[in-house]
């Protein structure tokens, strides 16, 4: 057990074998043979990677040894504690809820017990029994003051319970929005007034396109026209909300109040379960505040099968991967009670609340009751809600997986296609991969193949590129429940890459003679186009925008493939362009509510109020910088591409759009040759017949010429918080002489004097050089809401009058 020597390429080495575990490790148990191997090797250097060991630590889901790690730096030197931090937003980017709630009590929420604490407690971080505690923070440093350890805790905490991430994310969203509403207005007069499903689709597409902003302009403008929204359209226009004021944490309730279930009062059935399941959305695996307020509103709904559709789908989102047994039990009595509205939400939210557990007991319960009930909408979501629970447990779910598939019911081999995507997702396991492609050909149920092609994606999603090629065979189905599962592959695989191949095998689809199949190129499209560079009229992106112009505004296109455009248009610009969909992180980490949104959200075939699950996956394009005390300093770094290579999209003239395109008129050679001399005789005063041909080109070449334009710079600075995009990441460096360092650094970089980032996008915890001088801190950005201004004047009152009957 002596420590390694020091080795300028130990770093470089175990980075790449945790990439190797990552990726090309099948074996589930070999893979958690091999992190803890690394665990012992990660302790043993002289100089420690936290960050290294805390990745692999989560992989094992040892939240005692994570929670370890963090309490010893949190007792150590500034640096240290900024390491922390950094470790921190990691964790609540890669971990599950139930993971992140135990390390913050374990390491935060508990008081310490003094300096010797962490100390004492060494032995208990090893994974591995052989692996030999080291100590290197509590030798090398002073031990913090108390004072100073509170208030660092009181930091950590914020960051794990969400709290500092999500507000953050949301500051970030209002302050780079560039929504186009000048698109939605040409969406909204495109399509006809009674045509319930477009209005529909341009309400969803309005959420994604404002996701995370908190900007409603476009609702509140349109009151009248949003009015049309009846029933079930009414219950996705108000669940929409939580995907526009999503993270909104404080104020949500606030926003919600007009529309929330309230005791003695009784508005529309459709808005209170749309209201719940809004503040599902915008606590979504971040529900631990409103627990409380949702299980009280799901045991006041009563009967009310719509309330209770609307409460099962908040609960399931906001507890998310809890495993909390109360509310578990809270869905099933919903569920037994045989309510086929409310049970297919309850039986959803089950899944989503014992998300990537692998608990027998809820697989056991919720198949035992996908045979003895009738409803197939209750089925259904069973059997996806079996498919959550197993995210993520490669050979542990093969039991589940066999048992569904060989199932004399079709949905329930529906639910085994997708508990193999997700249980293998990301993985790229070529036994999984067999097994799908098997299903898809041989299945009889079209359904059921349709899963399993789609399934492709999931399990693909880490080697986007090979997406494509394995699917390619697929689009060119007869089937066309083959070819829709193929558009979902790809755009579920590819989503934000931009890659060519995706693109151009979507666009052939895109002409496919059935209508749902179109419906799903231009979704997959959208996509794969999502925050990729360029955005420009001519390239890729813009075609994709005039395309889905087109379809939008022809009244002859089929209805299906229209609302599927409009979602694609949302796509194209959630967020206020400025966010992604990303299914694993940075690291290379599966994000758990990422996969789970966007498998729930492929099922919209059934159910078009699951559009919002997709907001799940929304990733915001962002590099944000933060000092010791986790506020953004003002702070720049340089991007070396030019400025346009990654700039946003043109926005759209409305007044362009309102006009019909003209046909080009023919110009004749001898009418320009006219103009000409025309031109040149009326600048000398001249008559026409007194200029020749000859002097009107002389006049012509004398005519000083435009100054040429200036040469685009070769790089650009970006500043804090910044919009930095995928394609962007890479060319990314520190400036010389900056105030402020990444407490993560990259190899250094020309010119001299600079490096490159190592953390390309997300949290960046900033070291100040020069701790004495007065720090330069960003004010806040506003954000929408209900909230009204303390300075706001009351209205007038009316003038004196006299009332008569």
């Amino acid at each position: 057990g002596a420590p390694f020597a020091a080795d300028a390429d130990a770093h470089a080495m175990l980075e790449h074998c945790l990439h190797v575990c990552k990726t090309s490790v099948a074996s589930r148990e070999f893979r958690t043979q091999l992190l803890r191997l690394l665990v012992t090797v990660f302790r043993r250097l002289p100089v420690p990677d936290y960050l290294g060991l805390c990745e692999c630590l989560t992989q094992l889901g040892d939240a005692k040894a994570v929670a370890q790690v963090l309490g010893k730096l949190l007792l150590g030197s500034q640096r240290d504690f900024l390491l922390a931090c950094q470790v921190s937003f990691d964790l609540v980017e890669n971990g599950t809820q139930s993971f992140v709630g135990k390390v913050a009590a374990l390491a935060v929420l508990k008081p310490a017990e003094g300096a010797a604490a962490p100390a004492a407690d060494g032995e208990a971080m090893a994974v591995d029994a052989g692996a030999p505690p080291t100590e290197p923070v509590a030798e090398a440093v002073a031990v913090a003051e108390p004072t100073t350890e509170v208030g660092r805790k009181a930091k950590l905490s914020s960051i794990l319970s969400g709290s500092l991430p999500i507000s953050l994310h949301l500051e970030f969203l209002c302050r780079k929005n560039h929504t186009d509403l000048a698109i939605l207005q040409h969406m909204k007069a495109s399509i006809e007034p009674r045509n319930a499903l477009c209005h529909s689709a341009i309400v969803h597409a309005h959420a994604l396109m404002s996701a995370g902003t908190t900007a409603d302009t476009f609702l509140r403008d349109n009151l009248e026209w949003l009015s049309r929204a009846t029933n079930w359209a009414k219950f996705s226009a108000t669940a929409t909300l939580g995907v526009i004021h999503r993270g909104h944490l404080a104020q949500a309730s606030q926003l919600l109040q007009p529309y929330l279930p309230t005791a003695g009062l009784s508005a529309s059935p459709y808005s209170e379960g749309g209201a719940l399941y809004a503040l599902g959305l915008i606590h979504a695996n971040h529900g631990t505040p409103v627990r409380t307020m949702l299980l009280d509103a799901l045991r006041n709904a009563g009967s009310n099968e719509v309330v209770l559709h609307g409460a099962c789908l908040a609960l399931g989102l906001a507890m998310m991967a809890t495993e909390d047994a109360t509310v578990f039990d809270e869905l099933k009595a919903v569920l037994y009670n045989d309510s086929c509205i409310a049970g297919e939400a309850a039986a959803l939210a089950m899944g989503l609340v014992m998300a990537g557990s692998g608990s027998p007991r809820a697989v056991e319960e919720m198949l035992a009751y996908a045979h003895d009930t009738a409803h197939e909408k209750i089925i259904r979501s069973l059997a996806v809600g079996i498919a959550i629970v197993q995210y993520g447990r490669e050979e542990e779910a093969d039991g589940t997986i066999s048992q569904l598939l060989l199932d004399c019911n079709d949905i329930l081999r529906y639910g085994g296609a997708y508990t193999l995507a997700l249980a293998y997702a990301g993985t790229a396991n070529n036994g999984a991969i067999r097994r799908v492609l098997d299903i898809a050909v041989a299945d009889v149920s079209e359904n059921v193949r349709r899963a399993a092609v789609t399934a492709l994606g999931f399990i693909l999603c880490y080697q986007p590129a090979q997406c494509p090629r394995v699917v390619a065979l697929l689009a060119e189905s007869y089937n066309p429940h083959v070819r829709y599962g193929a558009t979902m592959a790809v755009g579920v695989a590819c989503a934000g890459t931009g890659n060519r191949e995706a693109v151009e095998m979507m666009q052939a689809m895109a002409t496919d003679s059935v209508e749902y199949v179109r419906q799903g190129a231009l979704i997959a499209q959208a996509l794969v186009l999502m925050q990729t560079s360029p955005q420009g009229p001519d390239s890729r992106a813009g075609v994709l925008r005039k395309n889905l112009e087109r379809v939008i505004a022809d009244k002859h296109e089929d209805a299906m493939t229209r609302f599927g455009a409009i979602l694609a248009s949302g796509l194209l610009e959630a967020g206020g362009r400025n966010v992604t969909v990303q299914l694993m992180s940075l690291r290379g980490h599966k994000k758990l509510p990422a996969i789970i949104g966007m498998a729930v959200f492929t099922n919209l075939w059934y159910w078009h109020p699951l559009v919002p699950f997709v907001s799940l996956a929304f990733s915001p394009t962002a590099l944000i910088g933060l000092n010791a005390d986790l506020k953004m300093p003002k702070w720049q770094f340089q991007s070396n591409a030019p400025p346009s290579a990654f700039a946003y999209p043109p926005p759209v003239k409305a007044d362009a759009k309102s006009k019909a395109d003209k046909v080009a008129t023919a110009v004749l050679s001898t009418t320009a040759k006219a103009k000409k001399v025309a031109a040149v005789a009326k600048e000398a005063g001249k008559d026409k017949k007194d200029v020749s041909m000859g002097e009107a080109d002389e006049a012509a070449a004398k005519k000083p010429k435009e100054p040429p334009k200036e040469k685009e710079p070769s790089n650009q600075a970006l500043h804090n918080p910044a919009r930095v995009l995928p394609q962007q990441e890479g060319l990314l460096t520190v400036l010389p002489d900056s105030r402020y360092e990444p407490v993560v650094k990259g190899a250094a970089a020309a010119p001299a004097g600079s490096y490159k980032l190592l953390r390309l996008s997300g949290f960046v915890l900033l070291e100040d050089t020069t701790p004495d001088e007065t720090e330069e801190l960003l004010e806040p950005a506003q954000t929408g809401g209900a909230a009204i201004p303390a300075d706001m004047e009351e209205p007038a009152a009316p003038a004196p009058f006299e009332y008569t009957e």
